[in-house]
């Protein structure tokens, strides 16, 4: 079917392919996010095909597979859902999709080396939403990740898709902002600023012209929300811009992507082209005499380019810098026109809640942060990967019921939110309700919502100074604070962590951190101090323990730790010796090894590979 030229039309049309569904048939879903195709999804997908044609089997929709976005247990990729058995196989190789054919599909057989296996009670699990990783899960942003291919317009209509979008061109346009005021949204980009709020104050613009953008350039260590939801899920981040253009009155929009992203291109261009000629972008929009349309800007790289003022001047071809924090965006953004920006994630929320109202959104989460929120937990965590949560739950709950608890049993040390600007919080605050305020109150913050877990051999300063060193990278230099602060910030962790603090090196740091918060030029400067801040806070007797006693508690910081081997404990294996680059360990088989400390390198090879716990660091 071609263009679409009224809602009856769409209304017919989702019915029409509705009908060809044969529910009771299977469906295989194999998982084609950037981590499972890294993994090898791609020869799997193809072996599903290749069987399902040699063998003429008939499979839901009469597609054979389907393939979709992340499913988010990233780690355990590639894949593979088999629907209506609600069945989950992890780690699939193409050897196996024979038998998963023969077994799963044709008998209803469940094949347990591929199924989840709980690594601390070796409880073996089958059902897809039973999986802890899943089960404490509540998805709205996410919801149709994993179960739609994002290539395939039609797939996300019998979803519901622009269901969102049929309602709105109902609705007055103050009426759509009151929704999203009530609904309690806040930019889930970092600022949390109250999302209605925002498109409220653009339209109070005299302005015969204004536009939209949504920011996908996230670009936090170790975040990966906005890419999975704009691989996975391109529709609905479209008919959330779409929604909001209808309500701000903008009638051109733009979506920012980091550079890094290409997957994420390529379905959101698929996703665009599809929506047009859908009749659901560009002139008359469904026939309503609205009209939209969205471009793709291509970031380069620059991990400022995330800031509003920056991302905007990016996208109108001029150096990616921030402007003075006076200038709101809502009267002079993009082309010095009132501009509405939100993140990714803002916009997939917003379809749902014109579906379902503001009430039901503003039911979920605490007082002063409204819905769920999408995080990417990383780190030394037992189950990696992307998850959507209610706003209010607390880390320990996100760490050990969702992560399945620290790696190898070690000690639950921190976890530091918010990217690069945000804050290291200590194990014993675990019980913390992760939501806006909450997060501020403690040194950190939301940010677009990476979570990184670290345990006891993680060394608080270094991490710090990693931080640091990441943010010198990247700024832009524009403002003196960010230019001059963040470098003179880093030499003195460095100083730290290499034996040649004193006293007055945190006096120092606390005096630029308070520098940096009150005079940078915009948010990223302004919140760089964080990962500085909340170490010294939380973790001041590791900063001690480096200046005064020349130690590492962790065993990080090369130049003040020694390794050696404990006679004790050591078998003699020769495995350290084996794969020392230095060959600096000597002894015989069954014998005692022991360490030539003047050639050692401290790459901790050895304490890596040794089964016995026998390498000392000290």
């Amino acid at each position: 079917m071609g263009a679409i030229n009224s809602i009856e039309q769409l209304e017919a049309y989702r019915q029409e392919i509705a009908a060809e569904v044969k529910a009771d048939l299977p469906t295989v879903l194999v998982c084609f996010g950037t981590g499972c195709q890294a993994n090898g999804a791609r020869p799997v997908a193809e072996a599903f095909s290749d069987i399902i044609a040699e063998q003429g089997l008939e499979l839901n929709l009469s597609i054979g597979i389907k393939t979709t976005g992340c499913h988010g247990y990233c780690e355990n990729g590639p894949l593979v859902a088999l629907q209506p058995q609600g069945i989950l196989y992890l780690k699939v190789k193409p050897d196996d999709v024979p038998e998963i054919v023969e077994k799963s599909i044709k008998k209803g057989e469940i094949i347990e080396r591929l199924i989840y296996r709980d690594k601390t009670t070796s409880e073996m699990i089958a059902e897809y939403s039973e999986i802890p990783f899943y089960k404490h899960q509540h998805r709205i942003a996410l919801r149709n990740i994993g179960a739609v291919d994002p290539t395939n317009i039609d797939d996300y209509f019998l979803a519901g898709g622009y269901a969102g979008l049929v309602k709105a061109l109902g609705m007055k346009p103050d009426d759509i902002i009151t929704e999203i005021e009530n609904s309690g949204l806040r930019g889930r980009g970092g600022g949390g600023f109250p999302a209605g709020t925002k498109w409220r104050s653009c339209v109070a613009v005299d302005s015969d012209v204004r536009y939209l953008l949504c920011n996908g350039d996230e670009g936090d260590p170790g975040a990966f929300m906005d890419r999975s939801i704009m691989e996975g899920d391109p529709h609905t981040v479209i008919e959330g811009m779409i929604i909001g253009a209808i309500a701000i009155g903008a009638h051109m929009g733009y979506i920012f992507v980091r550079d890094e992203y290409p997957l994420a291109v390529r379905n959101l261009s698929s996703a665009i082209e599809a929506a047009r000629e859908k009749g659901l972008l560009g002139e008359n929009i469904l026939g309503s005499g609205f009209s939209f349309d969205i471009k793709i800007s291509r970031g380069g790289g620059a991990f400022v380019c995330g800031e509003s003022s920056a991302l905007m001047r990016s996208v109108a071809g001029e150096v990616g810098e921030p402007r003075a924090k006076y200038i709101r965006s809502v009267e002079r953004g993009l082309y010095d026109k009132p501009t509405v920006l939100n993140n990714v994630e803002t916009w997939a929320n917003v379809p749902e809640i014109i579906v379902k109202g503001a009430e039901w959104y503003a039911s979920l989460g605490t007082e002063g942060s409204k819905g769920t929120k999408v995080f990417s937990l990383v780190g030394k965590v037992n189950n990696t990967g992307l998850v959507e949560v209610s706003m209010g739950i607390s880390i320990r709950e996100l760490v050990e019921n969702i992560g399945g608890g620290i790696l190898n049993g070690k000690r639950f040390k921190a976890v530091q939110t918010g990217g690069p600007s945000g804050g290291c919080i200590p194990e014993r605050m675990a019980d913390l309700p992760v939501d806006f305020d909450s997060l501020t109150e403690a040194g950190s913050m939301m940010g677009s919502g990476g979570i990184i877990v670290m345990d006891e051999d993680t060394c608080m300063v270094d991490v710090a100074k990693y931080f640091i060193n990441f943010l010198v990278e990247e700024s832009c230099g524009k403002c003196t604070p960010c230019r001059d602060g963040l470098p003179r910030m880093l030499d003195l962790l460095t100083d730290i962590t290499e034996g040649r603090g004193g006293e007055e090196h945190v006096a120092l740091l606390e005096e630029l951190c308070d520098l940096l918060t009150w005079g940078a030029l915009c948010g990223l400067g302004t919140s760089a101090a964080n990962p500085v801040l909340s170490t010294i806070k939380y973790f001041r007797d590791e900063y001690d323990a480096h200046i005064r006693d020349k130690k590492c508690p962790a065993g990080v910081c090369k130049a003040l730790i020694t390794y050696s081997i404990d006679p004790e404990a050591c078998t003699g294996c020769l495995l350290c010796a084996k794969k020392c680059p230095q060959e600096c360990i000597t002894g015989e088989r069954k014998e005692p090894h022991t360490i030539d400390t003047a050639k050692c390198i401290k790459c901790g090879v050895c304490r890596d590979v040794c089964t016995y716990d026998a390498v000392r660091v000290s």
